[in-house]
Formats: structure tokens, C-alpha cells, sequence
């Protein structure tokens, strides 16, 4: 992986943990998550006004990245209810890029080479290592796991669609564009059943977040879809995936939480893998 792409990464892994640090941060995860996903709206329609059309063929690509996405979305605001992320999520995240690469290498015909494979595997157990910063019942528990698994089941969905659909596009701009405007048009639709009113609240009072957020997290997802065009998908997706590393540092910067040496360890795995695909290219 080139520079310029690594460093264009790391920095949508930055963006994406800030936007999910706002999303923890406050009472209403419900409110918070639909500010995001709307946000995403005037970003979307400044795409879709100055970025070129994607190509017809990448259609079933965009809606498929758009589903999917909300499934994300609604998965995670569940999860929030059912298991303690502190456990979940790690997990989900780390779980995420094994699946890519494994779907990539058997399925899709990807080539990666050894050290680019064991750089993967490393970054995804270092993610996942964080789930063992806090002993709790919550390892033990196997709907939390099951949960885990599941999140990461549509994250490496939607990592993949998204990646091919914007090689089919012509235009990852674009591409993301009109899925992301999709996107925000399904979960509003499914908000205003789920929660009446709330759509009407993060306009009208929640729209800084939204503007904030939204901004940072179309953004952050806009350069990891460039990205996937100009990079094999699995070593995006596992670098973008050190996002939640950078979460863990805002929650020590910020928060002032506690520095242990488990999450000491588990970054530095995971920095570790990520030299070893700055090594490889």
C-alpha cells in the first residue's frame, strides 16, 4: 500500500472516531445516530451536483451498499441495548477485515501475499484484544458474541459491496454520493416509524451534530471509497478499522479513562500490523 493512500486512510480512521466519540458521548444514542446519518444529506447532495455519474452498472452496488448500511446502523443502536460495547464492538470491528480477506482470497480471487495477510490477521487481533480490556460476564456472554459477529458480518458486507460497486462507478465521489443520499432517505423513513418524531427533533435541534458529525463521517467514508479503487479492499478495510484505536486515545486524551496495559498491548499490535503493510509496499 502506497503512502498517500495509507496516510488518507489513517486520517477517514481519525474522522470515524471522532464522529462515533460524539455518538458515545451523548444520552440519546437514537438521536445521535440519525444527526449522523442525516448529516450526511448536504454532503451527499454536493456530490451528486459535482461529481460525475456512476456508471449504470454499479446501480445494484449502490443499493445493496445502502441497505446495508442501515443495517449496520440499526444493528448497532441495538446492540447498545442488548451487550456492553465495550466487549461488542472491539470484536465486531476486529472480526470485520478477517472476513474481508478471507472472502476476497477464496471467493473474489484477491492475491495478497504473506506479509500482507499477516498484517491483516494482526490488525484484527489487536482490535479485537480490546474486548479484554475490561473482565466482565459480558466475554462470556454469547449474545453479546453473537452480536459481535453479526455487526461485523455487515461491516465486511458492506466494505466489500462498496469497494466493487465504486470500481464499477467510475467515480467513488459519486458512487458514494447517491448512497449515501439513499442511505439517509431509508433510515429517516424507518426513524419516523421507530421513533415518531425524532427526525423532526434532530432538524430543528440537533443540527450542529448533524452538520459535525455527518460532515466528519461522509468525509471519513468518501476517502476510504477512493480508496478502495486505488487499493486491494482487505488492507483498506483493515486500516480503516484502526479507527477504534484512535477512539480508545480520544477516551484517554479527552476523558482522561484509565491507560492499562492491555489497551497499551492491543495498540501496539495494531500498529504493528500497520507497519507491516507500509513495509510490504
Amino acid at each position: 500500500m502506497s503512502f498517500t493512500v495509507m496516510i488518507i486512510v489513517l486520517t477517514a480512521a481519525l474522522l470515524h472516531a471522532t464522529w462515533n466519540f460524539l455518538v458515545k458521548s451523548t444520552d440519546d444514542k437514537h438521536r445521535s445516530m440519525c444527526a449522523v446519518v442525516l448529516g450526511h444529506t448536504p454532503f451527499a447532495v454536493a456530490a451528486l451536483i459535482f461529481a460525475p455519474l456512476p456508471n449504470h452498472a454499479s446501480i445494484p452496488y449502490i443499493v445493496a451498499g445502502a441497505v446495508l448500511h442501515v443495517g449496520y446502523q440499526l444493528f448497532l443502536l441495538a446492540s447498545y441495548r442488548i451487550g456492553d460495547l465495550s466487549h461488542v464492538y472491539p470484536l465486531a470491528r476486529g472480526v470485520a477485515p478477517l472476513i474481508v480477506a478471507g472472502v476476497s482470497v477464496t471467493l473474489l480471487g484477491v492475491h495478497l501475499a504473506w506479509l500482507e495477510l499477516t498484517a491483516v490477521i494482526i490488525i484484527g487481533t489487536g482490535i479485537m484484544s480490546l474486548a479484554l480490556v475490561r473482565r466482565s460476564d459480558g466475554l462470556r456472554n454469547g449474545r453479546a458474541a453473537f452480536l459481535a459477529i453479526i455487526t461485523g458480518v455487515f461491516i465486511a458486507s458492506y466494505s466489500l459491496v462498496d469497494g466493487l460497486g465504486a470500481r464499477e462507478a467510475g467515480t467513488a465521489l459519486g458512487f458514494y454520493g447517491w448512497l449515501s443520499a439513499m442511505n439517509a432517505v431509508l433510515f429517516a423513513a424507518i426513524m419516523r416509524v421507530v421513533r415518531p418524531g425524532i427526525v423532526k427533533k434532530v432538524v430543528c435541534r440537533d443540527w450542529r451534530l448533524a452538520l459535525g458529525g455527518g460532515g466528519a463521517s461522509f468525509l471519513a467514508y468518501a476517502m476510504v471509497t477512493w480508496a478502495f479503487t486505488v487499493a486491494p479492499i482487505p488492507l483498506v478495510t483493515a486500516l480503516r478499522e484502526t479507527s477504534i484505536v484512535f477512539a480508545l486515545l480520544l477516551g484517554v486524551i479527552v476523558l482522561k479513562e484509565r491507560l492499562d496495559p492491555m489497551k497499551v498491548l492491543a495498540t501496539l499490535c495494531t500498529l504493528l500490523g500497520v507497519g507491516l503493510l507500509r513495509i510490504h509496499r
